[in-house]
């Protein structure tokens, strides 16, 4: 079966995730979603993840949530740029997520970076996801 928005589906898992009070949840892999879940173990929001493959079914990712006093890590994750509309932004227009307490997840043509990586870089561009 087809995904349309496969990020927005990784998203909405960890969200499911954390409030079900889940240890881990499991989605299947791609280079964009480790990419995201690189940035997000860099900044705190999650433990860690690992990549797992079965032979003869599709690799998957383990993502292993991070909880801080009986609290979800992520409080609020939200989708920017979706299939339908796509929003881009330059280095210096990168929004910033509860005035810096937050992080905006941007694919730029370094790599997937959180904007502060992004504006230390002075690279912009689309913008994935919010995370607080």
């Amino acid at each position: 079966m087809n995904m349309t928005d496969p990020l927005g589906d990784m998203l909405t898992r960890i969200r499911n995730g954390q409030a079900a009070r889940k240890d881990s949840v499991v989605s299947p892999a791609s280079r964009l979603r480790t990419s995201v879940l690189d940035v997000l173990q860099r900044e705190g929001y999650i433990r860690g993840w690992s990549r797992e493959e079965k032979p003869g079914a599709q690799p998957s990712i383990r993502i292993e949530l991070k909880y801080f006093e009986g609290q979800p890590a992520i409080r609020e994750v939200k989708r920017v740029s979706r299939p339908g509309r796509r929003v881009y932004s330059g280095a210096k227009d990168l929004p910033r997520v509860r005035n810096g307490l937050g992080i905006t997840i941007v694919s730029t043509p370094r790599g997937v970076l959180s904007d502060a990586e992004a504006r230390a870089e002075n690279v912009g561009g689309e913008i994935l996801c919010q995370v607080f």
